[in-house]
């Protein structure tokens, strides 16, 4: 088995302690770190629980640098994962793969669903098994759900042939283009393509152990006891891996006292958790800034200019290195264009074109405009009345 997950520098404590959960009880299991990032100063793979490092450069992405200025963190680090696991599954002797988020750790043996992997090709933990009643219930967890996708991609598995294979290919085809936070026009990351899996893949299997993916959107359903031995178990089942999910931000505690507010052992574990992070570097300075989070100047890169870039060719020809300052840049084209105003100004041809759709002939006539400025102009005139018109 290959497991990895994805990071930037800012996670690696996180990274460090699923590492080693999983090491614990899969010492034979190859474990890849896929980063995004640039390595501290001080890192040595050699002192770390890490078999491998992945970097993006190395994902084999046309025009890499462009594609991932498109992307905020959590957009980059989800988008990676597809395109990563097809690099990964075609390795020799892989024959499964499996991804779990780095704020996840393994409480017990992982081996059940290595063994699923002989009988399905796909594997996927739904945010919940169970319904939900009272009402704030409903919107905390199956609201979200359907806003933010029914299975959590913090896990999946997969066969690297068959199936399993064409399911990652599909997914890393789909992340490279449509990895966005962007929930009000139906995409959040990497999971809200997953909806679809079970009606393209025969061979995806849901896993129903409520002792894999616990986490506070569904611990209500799933208390966590602790055996006389120690072994930590939920609703009876041994607790395979639990999600820490939103912890540097607090809303993880705050769902806890929500939700669990009875169950000390939940507490503990998050308290154990903690710990654990603080041993592995949590909150050390080194490990704050995020590389491609600015330009190459230290600049940091708002999220409309992330968004620009990425829906406009031109821009992504003009410039193939955004983060870079070196003259022309794409930092002093946007600074030009934010402080004249033309960002903020709607109504550009193209814009006019497409919200014509309904309206044929308005549509006729701006369709026979764009004719006449392509004979006039050629097509390098044309774009750039497309994208400079008001």
């Amino acid at each position: 088995m290959l497991v990895y997950t994805s990071i930037t520098k800012s996670y690696l404590p996180k990274a460090r302690v699923l590492a080693k959960s999983v090491k614990h009880f899969h010492p034979d299991w190859t474990f890849v770190l896929l980063y995004s990032d640039d390595l501290p100063v001080d890192f040595d793979l050699n002192q770390e629980p890490f078999d491998e490092i992945l970097t993006i450069e190395q994902l084999g992405l046309p025009d890499w640098k462009a594609w991932a200025f498109g992307h905020a963190v959590v957009e980059l680090c989800t988008a990676v994962k597809g395109p990563a696991a097809e690099l990964l599954a075609q390795r020799p002797n892989v024959d499964k793969i499996m991804y779990i988020d780095p704020d996840i750790k393994l409480f017990s043996s992982l081996a059940s669903l290595e063994t699923l992997l002989n009988t399905h090709e796909i594997l996927l933990t739904p945010h919940l098994l169970d319904m939900e009643q009272d009402i704030h219930a409903i919107q905390d967890n199956e609201i979200s759900a359907l806003k933010h996708g029914v299975y959590n991609l913090g896990f999946f598995a997969a066969r690297t042939t068959g199936q399993g294979l064409d399911f990652i290919r599909w997914w890393a085809a789909r992340l490279t283009l449509f990895c966005r936070d962007d929930i009000p026009n139906g995409l959040f990351t990497d999971q809200r393509w997953c909806d679809l899996a079970p009606a393209f893949f025969s061979g995806l299997h849901i896993v129903r152990d409520r002792g894999c993916n616990v986490a506070t959107w569904n611990i209500a359903h799933r208390p966590l006891s602790k055996s006389n031995d120690g072994v930590f178990l939920v609703a009876n089942v041994p607790l395979r891996f639990y999600h820490f999910t939103s912890y540097d931000s607090g809303a993880g505690l705050d769902m806890l006292a929500k939700y669990a507010s009875d169950q000390t052992i939940a507490h503990e574990l998050w308290d154990t958790y903690g710990k654990e992070l603080i041993a592995e570097g949590q909150n050390d300075a080194r490990y704050k800034s995020w590389y491609y989070g600015q330009f190459d100047n230290g600049e940091s890169i708002p999220r409309e200019a992330r968004r620009l870039y990425q829906a406009r060719h031109d821009l992504q020809t003009a410039f193939p290195d955004p983060y870079s300052v070196t003259e022309p840049s794409y930092l002093s084209w946007w600074r030009t264009e934010s402080a004249s105003g033309n960002l903020n100004k709607p109504n550009t041809l193209l814009g006019q074109v497409i919200k014509s759709i309904c309206s044929p002939s308005t549509g006729i006539r701006l369709a026979k405009s764009a004719m006449g400025l392509l004979k006039r102009d050629g097509l390098s005139g044309l774009i750039k009345r497309i994208t400079n018109y008001s």
